[in-house]
């Protein structure tokens, strides 16, 4: 019987293809599955930009023979039409002064250029409209309602939107967003958090970083614009964008915390339609009492209030192994006024305690 001879050469030969080989397949494997990934959502954005293409050529015949390319295509997936938009002026309580000067300096320009006929060449749109204050007060409303007052298409346009892996299709996009909305027009290019997308410029700026900025900046300027193009963004961090973008942005509301007036009208909007107890629901109370809570702070808690109103109701009368009330229907739940009570409840267990008085 041969002797087996261990040969060092031999074995670190084979460790070294079986790396390479493992090496090899964690690669291929990593390719095919983002290619996958990458073929699904393509296909998920194509299906639902041709759905909105559909949609919006059906209610604009006058967009049937306009031609978009694939970058275009693309961003139809963020395209909300004004029949989608459920937000008005009216819904919005508190900030009249603010929708006035909407109505007057924004909405008018942008649908009714023919009333500034005159003074066409001073008389525009604005460039850009920027919302900026606290969370919660009521920023990505005003944008929407504009969007819906006016007719115009809401471009809703997000980081992940814009930024792709390869190098050029950043700006593809960029480019695609202005042009898309110059077919659209009247179109409002809507950026949530905008500080985050058009913040300061800096020497230490990525490359594709400040390439799209530039690109940005020199579409926004109006090389395909006619005045019926807006950018529009709302920002809790207005110190944080660029003095560039700001003086494109130059129209600015801020929107603060409501105060006592202001208040009452949000706790009005409201509680419109909702039935509240004749005995014991004091709103000169819960006005005083929520100073320092914004329009998001306020609907949460005539929520959560709501919820106080019926949840011992539901606990001394629902059967959860039968899933059913053991007195009645659910079409049978009686309407419980909302009391002053439920509010002080909903206070103590979901606001912060620094914003109670």
């Amino acid at each position: 019987m041969a002797k087996f001879k261990f040969d060092l050469k031999t074995a670190g030969d084979l460790l070294v293809l079986a790396g390479a080989g493992l090496s090899v397949y964690y690669l291929l494997n990593h390719i095919l599955n983002e290619y996958v990934d990458s073929s699904v959502k393509q296909s998920e954005a194509g299906k639902k930009s041709k759905s909105v293409l559909k949609r919006i050529q059906a209610s604009n015949p006058q967009l049937k023979n306009v031609t978009f390319n694939q970058y275009e295509k693309t961003l139809l997936s963020s395209l909300v039409t004004p029949d989608e938009i459920d937000v008005t002026f009216e819904d919005i309580g508190g900030l009249q002064n603010i929708i006035n000067e909407l109505r007057d300096a924004v909405i008018l320009p942008l649908t009714k250029p023919d009333l500034f006929a005159s003074h066409s060449a001073l008389i525009q749109s604005p460039k850009g409209v920027l919302f900026y204050g606290p969370p919660g007060c009521g920023k990505t409303m005003l944008a929407k309602a504009i969007a819906k007052e006016s007719g115009a298409f809401f471009l809703s346009i997000r980081m992940s939107t814009v930024m792709d892996k390869w190098y050029g299709e950043s700006n593809k996009i960029t480019d695609a967003i202005f042009s898309l909305a110059n077919k659209l027009q009247p179109c409002i290019i809507f950026i949530d958090e905008i500080d985050s997308f058009l913040r300061d410029r800096s020497s230490s700026d990525h490359e594709v970083s400040a390439l799209l900025k530039a690109e940005f900046m020199t579409l926004w300027d109006g090389l395909k614009s006619n005045g019926r193009i807006m950018v529009m963004g709302a920002t809790n961090r207005k110190s944080d964008i660029d003095e560039a973008f700001l003086r494109r942005l130059p129209k600015t509301f801020p929107v603060g915390k409501p105060d006592a007036s202001q208040r009452r009208s949000i706790f009005e909007k409201i509680l419109l339609n909702v039935e509240l107890d004749e005995n014991d629901f004091d709103l000169e109370y819960l006005i005083a009492k929520t100073k320092g809570y914004s329009g998001s702070d306020i609907r949460e808690l005539c929520r959560e209030a709501a919820i106080h109103s019926i949840k011992d109701y539901i606990r001394d009368n629902y059967d959860h192994k039968t899933k059913q009330l053991s007195n009645g229907t659910v079409d049978s739940l009686p309407v419980i006024p909302l009391k002053t009570t439920d509010f002080i409840r909903t206070a103590n267990t979901t606001i912060p305690a620094s914003t109670i008085d």
